[in-house]
């Protein structure tokens, strides 16, 4: 996994009116904490900033960022973003070590086509989005894909199932349903006029 450096400013002042400040000139107020390490506070600029997550990694990037003559590996965790704006507000960058598990939130791709499920009339509802996993900053994915084609109505996919790279582990609960089928509209009339029929 590549990694890009950023530069960050430690001479911000707390407060929300320094903050307002610092965003207006094109900065984000952010702080950098870690095990061992005394929470600092620092500033990013906003574009650079964007340029470090803009890859496929998104905020799972791994980033060398350097304050005051010191460089830290670091992910962008908790973003805070303004409420009408959408704007990144606020950042918490975690001190990491390469070599040392993290648990990181890794997108899920449906793919495939659930034929069986579609003759059947039934549909594919995918229930996850996102999930946690565990593995060293390098081994973190880009995504998971979820393949439905081998899907049957009244089936699911549970994280149990999933198929992860090696040296990734999901943290949650693995009879979790990813995704689940249910009947469709024709396969509820079709199942309500047999029960009919029956009578």
């Amino acid at each position: 996994m590549s990694q890009i450096t950023l530069s960050a400013a430690t001479d911000r002042v707390h407060g929300s009116a320094s903050s307002r400040r610092l965003r207006i000139a094109g900065s984000i107020p952010a702080v950098v904490y870690g095990e061992g390490i005394t929470p600092v506070p620092v500033a990013v600029n906003a574009k650079e900033f964007r340029t470090a997550v803009s890859g496929e990694q998104g905020l799972n990037s791994l980033i060398n960022l350097e304050v005051a003559g010191k460089t830290y590996t670091v992910l962008a965790r908790e973003l805070q973003r303004h409420k009408v704006r959408g704007t990144v507000a606020h950042i918490d960058f975690q001190v990491v070590d390469p070599n040392k598990p993290v648990v990181a939130e890794v997108p899920l791709h449906v793919i495939g086509d659930a034929v069986e499920v579609r003759h059947a009339d039934w549909e594919v509802d995918q229930q996850l989005f996102n999930i946690e996993v565990k593995a060293r900053p390098s081994d973190i994915p880009t995504f998971i894909n979820v393949d439905i084609s081998e899907l049957k109505p009244s089936g699911a996919i549970r994280i149990s199932d999933l198929t992860l790279p090696a040296g990734v582990e999901a943290t949650a609960d693995a009879h979790l349903a990813v995704v689940a089928t249910f009947a469709g509209r024709a396969a509820k009339q079709n199942e309500a006029a047999g029960a009919t029929a029956a009578n």
